[in-house]
């Protein structure tokens, strides 16, 4: 029997069970090792953190609803790869392009504002859904884009300011809220990719079925904010242009800022084309596409769970991201020979998108904390929003190149691609490396490692 042809939704379930048990050993023995738990045990302190929780969980787990089926919906509406490709495109540019907007908007126009916007425009991105005009589904992917944007900035803005202007919490508690949510947003991640798939597979909703799903979630989140949120706004305005030029004057200055950068372009720009490939790649027609996105989230919580543990065990962090490199690049250099148009191994590309996600496991807190100790906190806005331009420009233009006859009916060559940019990254990490040895900045302290939110990056 041809490969392609396997239905490999077996191997799918007994994976998710095996990773997800070997998740939960990983998970409690990083928790075992972390900071001491009697910080942030004030009731009052836990009665703030629950109802801030109740928004915002609810709000991620109405975006991580949409990841599993979003290239299986727009194939089902009959349209190609090339087109398919655009859509995503246009997500990913109003993404990163108005990622530097938002948080100003938030700043000045009010956070909470922000938010309720969030849910109505996410709302309605998931209602367009319904719509086969390719017209309407782009308009749809912009808005989704914007919502997106918000949910990254303007909620976490919003705490930050009620816990320490409103609360007057101590600073340091901020982190063990993020490391909450941090856990408890990966474990809805997975229980999304679950819910996906019994909706849309065993109950025959099909692929908008989780776009439905979402939009009560959705409702929820607006009216609790509308009636149980504050207002607030920064206390000082943002020179957008002087922050700017203020940032890449230190990316220029800086020779470790601007390898931070590169990685973090190359890499990330690698899962954006990645979060497109894995659905063509994988879906035979009988793949549980719900459970195979659950398993890329059980691989990133074994991922997040090692660099804890590893980082614990004083292995240089710098190392724990050189690992997270190569090992991508493994996974890519294998999806190049398995996606062979002639002779497709689903299979071995199911393992190799695992490897890769165990990869980005590690590599975002390792990134999170390198971005912490090496870019000046005065600047890491400006900085951060110039990584977003390559990184941006990177996706696209790889993904627009399955508009080329080179590229069509097989996408091996854009495994090609993203083998080359992980070799660069690679590279600038060992450069990194060199230029840091006996920096007393990097030091790490195991007990400050909190997790590194995981955001929907599919």
């Amino acid at each position: 029997m041809n490969k392609e042809q396997l239905d490999i939704t077996p191997v799918v379930y007994s994976v998710f069970i095996s990773l997800s048990i070997l998740c939960a050993l990983l998970q409690y023995w990083a928790h075992k090792i972390r900071r001491d738990e009697a910080i942030g045990n004030n009731p009052q302190f836990l009665k703030f953190q629950r109802g801030y929780f109740a928004v915002y969980l609810v709000a991620m787990f109405a975006d991580w609803l949409q990841g599993p089926y979003l290239y299986k919906l727009y194939s089902y509406y009959g349209f190609q790869e090339e087109q398919i490709a655009i859509l995503y495109v246009f997500g990913f540019a109003s993404t990163v392009i108005l990622g530097t907007w938002t948080p100003i908007a938030a700043d000045q126009f009010g956070r909470k504002k922000l938010c309720i916007v969030f849910t109505v425009t996410y709302s309605l991105s998931c209602m367009l859904k319904l719509s086969r005009s390719y017209g309407i589904l782009l308009i749809g992917r912009v808005l989704g884009g914007v919502a997106t944007s918000v949910l990254f900035s303007a909620f976490e803005a919003w705490y930050v300011h009620e816990h320490i202007e409103t609360h007057d919490f101590p600073k340091e508690w901020i982190s063990v809220t993020f490391a909450k949510a941090s856990f408890w947003n990966g474990l809805l991640a997975v229980v999304a990719g679950m819910t996906t798939n019994v909706f849309s597979e065993w109950f025959g909703f099909g692929p908008v079925a989780p776009y439905m799903m979402a939009v009560p979630f959705l409702i929820f989140v607006g009216i609790i904010i509308s009636t149980h949120w504050n207002e607030n706004y920064s206390a000082h305005k943002v020179n957008f242009t002087k922050s700017c030029c203020e940032g890449l004057r230190n990316i220029v200055s800086s020779e470790k800022i601007f390898m931070i950068g590169a990685i973090e372009s190359l890499y990330e720009s690698v899962i954006y084309i990645v979060i497109f490939l894995w659905t063509p790649i994988l879906d035979t027609g009988h793949s549980a596409l719900g459970l195979v996105f659950a398993s890329f989230m059980v691989s990133i919580l074994i991922g997040q769970a090692a660099f804890h543990i590893l980082a614990w065990r004083n292995i240089p962090v710098v190392a724990l991201l050189l690992s997270s490199t190569s090992l991508a690049a493994v996974a890519n250099i294998i999806c190049v020979f398995s996606s062979h148009p002639e002779k497709r191994d689903i299979q071995a590309s199911f393992i190799a998108f695992l490897i890769f996600q165990f990869g980005v496991g590690m590599y975002f807190p390792a990134m999170g904390y390198l971005r912490n100790r090496v870019i000046p906190e005065n600047y890491r806005y400006s900085i951060m929003n110039w990584f977003r331009i390559p990184l941006n420009l990177i996706s696209c233009a790889v993904l627009m190149l399955l508009h080329e006859d080179v590229f069509r009916h097989g996408n091996r060559m854009i495994f090609v691609i993203c083998t080359f940019l992980l070799f660069l990254a690679l590279l600038c990490g060992v450069r990194f490396l060199k230029l840091s040895k006996g920096d007393e900045e990097l030091k790490q302290d195991v007990y400050m490692m909190e997790s590194e939110h995981i955001h929907n990056i599919f």
